[in-house]
């Protein structure tokens, strides 16, 4: 009963941004951390970046200082901002909830997953 919808990405030049936009759905009381992790064909889901409830923030050796993960409460909503997107960036990212409190709780939700594609 709890989705992860998310918005944003596609094909960007070399160099370029993308905005991503993850929100959860459902009757949600709270979530612990919300994240984005990526994968490309033949190799493993890594992570991207995570961020708790109280805004602690963690990055992932992909990150390279060029990407900025926040998130509203409010909203349920987690942003992952990309700059200076590189070829090797391309890959599905995936958004990803830890802790999901509604009636029940919610070890891990896992979206459908989003395509970028950066050209070169």
């Amino acid at each position: 009963q709890v989705h992860l919808v998310e918005s944003g990405g596609g094909v960007v030049q070399a160099g370029g941004s993308l905005r991503l936009s993850c929100a959860a759905s459902g009757s949600i009381f709270s979530i612990n951390a919300m994240g984005w992790y990526r994968q490309a064909p033949g190799k493993e889901r890594e992570l991207v970046a995570e961020i708790t409830s109280g805004g602690s923030t963690s990055y992932g050796d992909s990150a390279k200082d060029r990407f900025t993960i926040s998130r509203d409460n409010a909203k349920n909503t987690v942003y992952l901002q990309m700059n200076s997107l590189k070829p090797e960036d391309t890959a599905v990212y995936y958004c990803n909830a830890e802790g999901v409190r509604t009636r029940l709780l919610y070890r891990e939700v896992w979206g459908q997953g989003t395509l970028v594609t950066v050209s070169s």
